[in-house]
């Protein structure tokens, strides 16, 4: 009897009540951050440097660049800056949103229907590893948001970076931990693992070159479009997991209420 404790105290797990819509927000503003890519696009389509912007060569930070003229080596002119910097905040913001709504317990099963949070002796609920990578969502979406409000040629370059190395360092982590949550409950905990891994392998290639490489745009992208990829294939699938849940919700309360008019009208 005392070998099965464990397993018994497993069994004896609570499934957390995930039906709920300040959970459902949290992940629609964990999916918002795509958003980055259509701005990306719209603002690299109305650049108006000597040379076609290139992502294999062209720094992020540049597309959001305020002034035409050369920055560094670079000759650069982004009449959109604007929409760029925007961008930046508004997916900093959804970060932020989203860190803050999305409970651990939440991020704990939400991959896949089902799985139990333990209790008892002999085994450890991951809440450090759900509340870290909230953590980590959270200094991302800060350091986005000074991204956006601070361009690269506003005079506080030690600032802007600081910011991007928040984001990059943030969001890689936070991919990593809630990928080792989820790998056991769905192959796409995998997809979020290796989002992970490869930006934070970019980072530190980056970091070791500093970015004196033959296509430093690729590297940067290699480092940041893991992330927003991967945290919006976290928040499709929180949302799909909390509707689902309201769903059954809204019918087990109806079908209550139909129960209960039948005994009345008894």
């Amino acid at each position: 009897m005392t070998a099965a404790t464990p397993a018994t105290s497993y069994r004896a797990g609570f499934l957390p009540d995930i039906a709920s819509r300040r959970e459902y927000f949290g992940a629609l503003a964990e999916l918002s951050v795509l958003q980055y890519f259509v701005a990306e696009s719209a603002v690299i389509a109305a650049w108006a440097g000597p040379e076609p912007y290139d992502r294999r060569t062209g720094y992020i930070s540049d597309l959001g660049a305020v002034h035409c003229g050369i920055y560094e080596d670079r000759d650069v002119c982004s009449p959109l800056h604007l929409l760029m910097n925007a961008s930046f905040v508004v997916q900093g913001l959804g970060m932020l949103v989203g860190a803050l709504l999305l409970s651990s317990a939440l991020l704990c099963v939400a991959a896949r229907p089902g799985v139990r949070l333990a209790v008892g002796s002999g085994h450890r609920v991951p809440w450090s590893t759900a509340l870290g990578a909230k953590i980590l969502t959270f200094t991302a979406g800060t350091g986005t948001i000074i991204v956006g409000l601070v361009p690269e040629d506003a005079g506080w370059f030690a600032v802007h970076l600081t910011g991007a190395l928040m984001y990059f360092i943030g969001g890689a982590l936070a991919l990593l931990l809630l990928g080792a949550l989820w790998r056991r409950q769905s192959p796409l905990g995998w997809f979020i693992l290796a989002c992970g891994g490869v930006s934070f392998v970019a980072l530190v290639i980056g970091g070791v070159t500093g970015m004196a490489v033959p296509e430093p745009g690729t590297l940067e992208r290699f480092m940041g479009y893991p992330v927003t990829i991967g945290l919006a294939a976290a928040g499709l699938v929180i949302a799909q997991r909390v509707r689902q849940e309201l769903r059954a919700a809204q019918t087990a309360r109806a079908a209550a209420r139909a129960t209960t008019s039948v005994a009345s009208g008894q």
